[in-house]
């Protein structure tokens, strides 16, 4: 043995032992990497999901609510905006926060704006697919179509609201995990994380599509009317219009259930802790 192993040797190993170091704290580093990367490749993945389902889902949200295209467009860049201007200040202090918790709670604040996205379908009038403004002088009609539009400013600014909080939810999540991981893994391992994690993440868009076709086969008030109740309108009909909210609060679920892990995890990497 003292021939194998040098006095410094043998001392550097009497000491791991004492300190309770070796294979099993290796082996609670190497399942606290695979954990962290799998709950953030499952957020990214929720978070491209929304943003896959709302592109879908935006042109039927237009003709609910009789937005132009130039509004529905504004309203679904919003989130780019905010996360645009926040992320080059999240990036810098990055290093001086408790990156996994904030990243939690950015994911609390995008279930929170996914949310707020469907409130326009619950404090508004079931859809009247026949109320349409004609070239009549009609006094009635003409104050039910200015209330109308009136109620559809209202709800532009809601939805408005609700996108720039989701952009500030999302911008520490790409970097502060990618950051996280990195500093986490060891020198051959980061590479292998992060493309795991991109892998993951890259699911997210095409269920967000998929989930939009399902959906929006589903009339938009059949919380009210009921499901299996028939209807005067059909899918072909240009007036129908899906249950475009419905996605939303699946979707909303989803980044509620895979924020909560990141509370659990260590501000500091444990190779760093070590």
């Amino acid at each position: 043995m003292d021939k194998v192993c040098p006095n410094y040797t043998k001392k550097r190993l009497s000491r791991s032992i004492k300190q309770g170091e070796g294979w099993d704290n290796g082996a609670q580093t190497d399942g606290a990497e695979s954990m962290f990367v799998l709950c953030h490749g499952l957020l990214q993945l929720s978070q491209l999901l929304y943003s896959a389902y709302f592109k879908s889902t935006i042109s039927t949200i237009e003709r609910r609510y009789g937005l132009s295209s130039y509004s529905s467009g504004t309203i679904s860049s919003l989130h780019e905006v905010s996360n645009s201007v926040l992320i080059v200040f999240v990036s810098y202090f990055g290093n001086r926060v408790h990156r996994p918790r904030l990243i939690g709670i950015g994911g609390f604040l995008m279930a929170v704006s996914a949310l707020m996205l469907t409130l326009p379908h619950f404090v508004s009038q079931p859809y009247e697919y026949d109320s349409v403004l004609h070239n009549r002088h009609d006094i009635f009609l003409w104050r039910d179509e200015t209330r109308r539009l009136a109620d559809s400013n209202k709800l532009w600014l809601l939805m408005a609201g609700a996108q720039l909080l989701f952009g500030v939810g999302s911008a520490p999540i790409q970097p502060f995990g990618i950051s996280y991981i990195d500093d986490f893994a060891g020198p051959g391992n980061s590479p292998l994380y992060i493309a795991i994690l991109f892998a993951v993440s890259v699911f997210g868009p095409a269920i967000g599509y998929l989930l939009g076709s399902v959906l929006l086969r589903i009339y938009v008030d059949v919380d009210k009317t009921g499901f299996g109740v028939e209807q005067e309108l059909r899918q072909t009909d240009p007036r129908w219009v899906g249950a475009w909210w419905l996605g939303l609060l699946i979707v909303a679920g989803f980044l509620f259930l895979t924020s909560i892990p990141y509370f659990f995890f260590p501000g500091e990497c444990l190779q760093k802790i070590k």
